[in-house]
């Protein structure tokens, strides 16, 4: 019988941490928040949540030693939205240093429409656990006025006045720029997918 995972929810003040609990529990998935690198270990796959800004993120996860923590892990992880792009080497926002587990940068969007980029937007996936069951194109939500040029570690692209990475992975670390716990049935299929597959 498959053992069934407990999620942990890396705790740096990010915004959207109640949808992405209400999305695991609504898949039968038990969460606890990690605030200090003894907590990791209690949990079986790490999410990174989004909806925040990179240099104040990354702040809060050196002074609590997270960010070591994280770098380290050999355990599952999952980046949303601004949690993948902290991934990376380092970001426009605020020019914060980002943990350095993907060699990309995060930059901002410079384009003649709106941003943020808000709502829906099709998503081209390439093979990969984390699509499992998903067509070649999908609509996920996203908000975001930053993003990740196409690099090695891009297995989605989108396209908002420019192309963009809309997921990356680099051995266990995954990351997915829009955000999964507000996409409805497909959003919950690729937590789904990390949650068994990944």
């Amino acid at each position: 019988m498959r053992k069934i995972s407990t999620v942990g929810i890396i705790q740096y003040g990010a915004g959207n941490q109640a949808s992405i609990i209400n999305a695991l529990e609504s898949l039968g998935v038990t969460s606890l928040p990690i605030v200090t690198p003894n907590d990791v270990g209690r949990a079986d796959k790490l999410i990174i949540p989004g909806v925040g800004h990179a240099m104040k993120a990354m702040n809060q996860l050196k002074s609590s030693e997270l960010d070591e923590a994280i770098i380290k892990t050999n355990m599952p992880l999952l980046g949303i939205c601004l949690g993948m792009q902290l991934l990376g080497i380092k970001s426009d926002e605020g020019k914060a240093k980002c943990l350095s587990v993907c060699d990309f940068e995060t930059v901002k969007f410079n384009i003649p429409l709106k941003v943020p980029q808000m709502g829906w937007n099709k998503v081209k996936l390439r093979e990969n656990r984390l699509f499992y069951g998903l067509p070649q194109e999908e609509w996920f939500y996203f908000v975001h006025s930053y993003y990740i040029p196409k690099s090695m570690y891009t297995i989605a692209t989108c396209s908002y006045g420019v192309g963009f990475t809309a997921a990356v992975q680099n051995k266990n670390f995954w990351g997915v720029q829009f955000h999964p716990e507000k996409s409805g049935k497909k959003g919950l299929q690729i937590l789904k997918n990390f949650i068994e597959l990944c």
